[in-house]
C-alpha cells in the first residue's frame, strides 16, 4: 500500500506540478497546494492505514471480516465515555512524557524532518474557503482515527497480541510501532502512550469504534484550536508536576474501571 500510494502521489504532483512546493519543507502559503497537500494526506492515510488493515480482515477470515477487525458494538456503552475521558485527563501526561521526549538527544534529520511537518500542518490548518473548518476536522481528524485504529489496533494489535500470548506485551509493541510509523520522533513517547491507551480501550471493550471515537476527539480538539486560537497553543505551557500526578492516577482509575467492566479475554477472542 505504502508503494501504491507514492505511485498515486508522485502521478498527483506530476500533473499540478507542485510537488516541490509541498514536498520542500517550506510554509505552503498557495492555496492550490494546500488543497493538494490535504488530498496526499487523504490518501495516504486511506492507502496506507485504512486499506492495509481492511485488506488484512479480507484475508484473513471468511466471514464477517468487519466483527473480526473490531467493527461491532462494545459490550458496554458507557466504554465511550471512558474511552474519551482517558485520552482528555491523559493530556498533562502526555506533555510531561513530550517534555520528557525532548531531552532525548536526536539526529539532526529528525528535528528538521519534524519541523518541515509541523509547518505543513499548520500551513494546511489555515482557513481560506467556509468550510475548511470542517473539512479540516474530516481530513486531520476523522479519516486519520478511523484509518489508523484499523490498522495499529484491529489488524497489528490482534496479530502481536496473538504472537507475544499476552495482552500487554502485544498492546506494548502495537503502541511502540503506531508510534514509530509516524515518524515524527521528538513526540515519539507521548504517541506510544496514546497507543496503550487506544490499545488498552479497544481491548477492555471489544469494540474498535470505542477508539475510533476516542481517537477522533483527542484528534480534533488540537486543530480546532490551532484554527481558531493558534496563539495559546504555540505558548506551550510547562505542566505542574501536581497535575502530572493527578493525571496519571485519573488515568490508572479509568483502566482499572475499564477492566472491571470487560469481559474479553485471550481464549475468547483467539480460540472461539
Amino acid at each position: 500500500m505504502l508503494v501504491f500510494f507514492s505511485i498515486v502521489a508522485s502521478v498527483i504532483y506530476k500533473v499540478t506540478g507542485l510537488g516541490n512546493e509541498v514536498l520542500s519543507g517550506q510554509p505552503v502559503n498557495d492555496v492550490r497546494a494546500a488543497d493538494i497537500g490535504k488530498l496526499i494526506q487523504f490518501l495516504f492515510s486511506t492507502t496506507v492505514f485504512g486499506l492495509t488493515g481492511y485488506l488484512y480482515a479480507r484475508l484473513t477470515f471468511r466471514e464477517n471480516p468487519g466483527y473480526h477487525l473490531g467493527l461491532r458494538a462494545p459490550v458496554r456503552n458507557s466504554f465511550y465515555l471512558l474511552a474519551i475521558l482517558l485520552l482528555l485527563f491523559s493530556l498533562p501526561l502526555e506533555e510531561w512524557l513530550g517534555e520528557l521526549n525532548k531531552r532525548i538527544p536526536l539526529w539532526h534529520w529528525m528535528i528538521s524532518a519534524e519541523q518541515d511537518t509541523d509547518r505543513q500542518v499548520e500551513a494546511f490548518l489555515k482557513v481560506h474557503h467556509p468550510f475548511d473548518p470542517v473539512i479540516n476536522v474530516l481530513l486531520m481528524a476523522a479519516v486519520p482515527a478511523f484509518c489508523e485504529e484499523l490498522c495499529f489496533r484491529g489488524a497489528l494489535q490482534r496479530i502481536m497480541i496473538q504472537i507475544c500470548k499476552r495482552p500487554l506485551t502485544g498492546i506494548l509493541v502495537s503502541a511502540f510501532l503506531f508510534s514509530f510509523f509516524h515518524f515524527q520522533f521528538e513526540g515519539f513517547l507521548p504517541r506510544m502512550f496514546l497507543g496503550v491507551l487506544l490499545g488498552a480501550a479497544y481491548w477492555y471493550s471489544g469494540s474498535l469504534w470505542v477508539p475510533i471515537i476516542a481517537h477522533f476527539f483527542f484528534n480534533a480538539i488540537p486543530i480546532l484550536a490551532v484554527m481558531y486560537a493558534p496563539g495559546a497553543v504555540a505558548k506551550n505551557p510547562s505542566i505542574p508536576l501536581l497535575f502530572v500526578l493527578l493525571s496519571l492516577v485519573i488515568v490508572v482509575g479509568l483502566l482499572s474501571s475499564m477492566r472491571s467492566r470487560s469481559t474479553t479475554s485471550y481464549s475468547g477472542v483467539y480460540e472461539s
